[in-house]
């Protein structure tokens, strides 16, 4: 039988176990991506593993996240992560080079390669026919020091596309579309792969708008076959040389199968506050807009700026409405000003931004309390924008020009009746302009082990946690409902982002968006048996920020008590020696209240005999509840030593 392309992929790249769907199995990665707001812990955890030398074929670090210096914080953590680019044998990418994900896809990706990053986002570069996959950083860290990845094995989802976009919708109304049917947990526990006839007129760059966005789905990642769409985008980069075709046999099959007639597509708007919150925008057209974002890893081509610019030119914005361009690589500034596209956007009012993720992640354009926020972005997550009772939108490039023109959420199909506007057809240059001036490849190993780390007084040492005691008899802190987000658990934004080097101080801000009185609460009882989280479905989705479980396990976190998680995060609270758990009878957890004490017995020796049950003992109201484990093996040994750091060092010397 013939494979598909995700098949292709893992087994050129197995290491270990088998590909049937839910099997652990282990993948060689040849190519690692971290960015500074999860690059810096990654880079302590080198530290701790005592690596010498990078033993990926590609590992670069980005500085994309942390751009704003309003004190010395983020240019401590940028300094940093260059000493270690420098001693650990990585490329570095400095401030303003660009966003990691387009940013590498045009430097570094290359089809049939396997690459993991520390970004949920990560998994864009399958736009070029990889596998590219979001993790929290500890993996990645030991993926660059040689280590397997290890994963379930996803089943396969094939989205056979056909037709054509019409005019006035773009890739973002296709991955729009797919979380409109399937919503933010749809995707669990599984690969996307597209194919059919509809992608011959998908650009690559039109890929990865989808493929980021993968990610919003739950899915553990996407990919697109390399074929003559990934050659030209790899002529234009004048990295011809690396192309190699990768599309599915012709009897491929897949474990999923579903079809989207891309000419049947509309315009479509996620509406406050999820990314599957999406409807037709023609059904709330006429909302006011105060604000309008262009850029983000989620449309981050020139053409998606080109058509912004082509839309307003020779037109003022609406004099209510913030109109910003966040540009999402130099290289990519530098073709739309040769186009003349810069010119068009400024006349028409837009601000210019940094190259970098900015009003993404929170860093800057917090939009004012009470008014709707048009974006370009992956996630509207209640304040990741950085105003707590925020209104954000997630749209295409049409959609938001058509909003900046009219001060209204528009319909970018009416512009033609309302402003005399007809869609405009791109040309774009035929070669970009390669610019690799702010690119450090790494340093010549013998230069590389005489650099010492650069640490200023806001970076502090990777916590040591203990490992799983036996018991655990301890408080419920916190019980939180359905699809909480890492930015819920862990916040974004310019408040919050420069502490990511410091584990004491960020953790003062753990969970505060759904309650500013935890850090506080179980701070006391951080030394003792600590304490337990009860949550809802699919807790945990959305960023892969290994940060959003270290801060409540330095708090003392021993446990989490879930109807369903989020993969990434699922793997995190493993990594870092904290036990998640799954109602056997989800409604057990309506049962379960804050500041109940439960009771967890013979936890070592449950775990060490291979059983799935967990038994808890309500001893506040008297209950027992039966949960599970989704734990391989290997991850149930990390847990108990107290995470992977712990379980590496205990391996015995010379085995892997």
């Amino acid at each position: 039988m013939g494979r598909n392309v995700a098949q292709k992929l893992i087994a050129t790249h197995l290491v270990s176990g088998e590909m049937t769907p839910g099997r652990e199995v282990g993948i060689r990665i040849d190519q690692t991506l971290t960015q500074d707001a999860t690059g810096t812990m990654v880079m302590l955890e080198l530290e701790a593993l005592g690596l010498d030398r990078a033993r990926t074929e590609v590992s670069v670090q980005y500085v994309d996240h942390n751009l704003l210096q309003t004190d010395s914080k983020n240019a401590e953590d940028h300094a940093f992560l260059r000493s270690a680019c420098q001693r650990f044998g990585l490329w570095y990418s400095k401030a303003g080079n660009g966003v990691s994900h387009p940013t590498h896809m045009q430097r570094f990706g290359i089809p049939g390669k396997t690459m993991v990053g520390s970004d949920s986002h990560t998994p864009a570069a399958g736009s070029l026919g990889m596998l590219a996959i979001g993790l929290g950083g500890i993996e990645v860290a030991t993926a660059i020091a040689g280590e397997p990845v290890y994963l379930r094995m996803p089943q396969i989802w094939g989205v056979r596309l056909t037709g054509a976009l019409p005019a006035w919708v773009s890739a973002k109304d296709v991955i729009l579309e797919m979380l409109r049917r399937h919503g933010v947990k749809g995707g669990v526990n599984r690969i996307i792969e597209y194919h059919g006839p509809g992608l011959a007129r998908l650009t690559a760059m039109d890929r990865h708008v989808i493929a980021n966005m993968g990610a919003e789905l739950g899915a553990t990642t996407t990919v697109f076959p390399a074929d003559d769409q990934v050659r030209t985008f790899l002529r234009a980069e004048r990295r011809e040389d690396d192309f190699v075709e990768l599309v599915a046999d012709d009897d491929a099959t897949y474990d999923i199968a579903e079809t989207i007639d891309l000419s049947t597509l509309e315009p479509l708007i996620a509406l406050p506050s999820s990314p599957g919150n999406v409807h037709p925008v023609h059904e709330v057209a006429g909302r006011d807009v105060q604000q309008v974002v262009v850029g983000s890893s989620a449309n981050p081509g020139l053409r998606d700026f080109a058509v912004v610019a082509a839309i307003v030119r020779g037109r003022q914005t609406h004099p209510g409405v913030s109109f910003d361009i966040n540009p999402t690589s130099r290289q990519i500034l530098q073709d739309l000003t040769k186009m003349g596209g810069t010119l068009d956007l400024i006349a028409a009012g837009a601000r210019l931004h940094q190259s970098g993720c900015m009003g993404c992640i929170g860093m800057g354009q917090a939009p004012a309390v009470g008014g709707n926020s048009l974006r370009t972005f992956p996630r509207n997550f209640p304040g990741r924008s950085g105003t707590t009772d925020d209104s954000v939108y997630l749209c295409s490039p049409e959609t938001a020009a058509a909003a900046a023109l009219t001060g209204r959420i528009t319909d970018p199909r009416d512009l033609p009746g309302l402003l005399g506007i007809d869609y405009p057809r791109i040309e774009l240059p035929s070669r970009s302009s390669v610019n690799t001036a702010m690119l450090e490849p790494p340093l010549p190993a013998p230069r590389a082990g005489q650099i010492v780390l650069v640490k200023g007084p806001n970076i502090s040492s990777l916590p040591d946690f203990g490992p799983l005691p036996s018991r655990i008899e301890a408080p419920v802190a916190l019980k939180v409902g359905d699809d909480v987000s890492t930015d819920e658990i862990l916040p974004a934004g310019a408040r919050v982002l420069p502490y990511r080097s410091n584990i004491p101080r960020l953790a003062e801000f753990t969970f505060g968006q759904l309650d500013d009185s935890y850090s506080h609460r179980v701070l006391a009882g951080r030394d003792g048996s600590g304490h337990l989280v009860v949550a809802g479905a699919n807790y945990g989705q959305g960023s892969s920020r290994e940060h959003a479980v270290i801060a409540p396990r330095y708090l003392g976190l021993r446990a989490v008590l879930a109807v369903s998680f989020a993969r990434i995060h699922w793997q995190n609270l493993a990594n870092f020696g904290v036990l998640a758990l799954e109602f056997t009878d989800p409604d057990d957890y309506r049962s379960i209240e804050q500041g109940d004490v439960l009771i967890l017995e013979d936890l070592r020796t449950t775990l060490r005999r291979g059983s799935a049950v967990v038994q808890i003992h309500n001893a506040t109201r008297g209950r027992d509840y039966i949960t599970s484990h989704r734990l391989s093996g290997r991850q149930v040994g990390m847990v108990l030593a107290g995470g992977l750091l712990p379980a590496i060092r205990q391996r015995p010397e010379g085995s892997n």
